[in-house]
């Protein structure tokens, strides 16, 4: 297989997969290459750099690799295959703010879970699992409490039967 880097006469840049370079004249030819962003036949070859690569690199990117989606025209063309449909237009922004509305009713409730037990509850910093075993075993008064733990610190709360959980993490942790 051969990855063209192909254009048409809009100036769509896309990418095309073919056995051949005679497999993509001939599809070229039978009008099957179609532009996928305007339905365009003339479509070309456009500038391409060559893909050089050592097996170090291709080691490295096919660990890394993840598929993308690309347009591609099909490999082996049929006269009952129609053209492919142009691609359609892209949601309208009402939708996509409906969509915001609702993320940020959501962030909104996480953020005042959170605000409710940080207020009712007392901050032990990285002593959470001690203080949480400490309460689970009577040592001390039991009490709403907060703080940072291990992940093999929270396995170990779990198998010895005492409930944790994390805080929501928000939008602005992330910053």
């Amino acid at each position: 297989m051969i990855k063209f880097s192909l254009q048409c006469d809009a100036g769509h840049s896309f990418e095309g997969w073919f056995r051949n370079s005679g497999d993509f004249e001939s599809q070229k030819q039978s009008g099957f290459l179609q532009c996928p962003g305007c339905g365009s036949e003339n479509v070309n070859k456009a500038l391409m750099a060559p893909a050089i690569s050592g097996t170090r690199t291709q080691d490295k990117i096919a660990q890394t690799a993840e598929p993308q989606p690309t347009a591609s025209a099909p490999v082996e063309p049929s006269a009952s295959v129609p053209p492919a449909a142009p691609v359609p237009s892209p949601v309208q922004p009402v939708a996509l703010q409906a969509e915001t509305e609702q993320q940020a009713e959501l962030v909104q409730k996480l953020r005042d879970l959170r605000e409710k037990v940080v207020a009712n509850s007392d901050y032990v910093g990285d002593k959470f699992a001690e203080e949480a075993r400490k309460m689970h075993f009577n040592e001390t008064e039991k009490r709403g409490i907060y703080g940072e733990a291990t992940l093999d610190e929270v396995k170990d709360l779990n198998e010895d039967g005492i409930d944790c959980l994390p805080l929501p993490i928000l939008p602005e942790d992330q910053n």
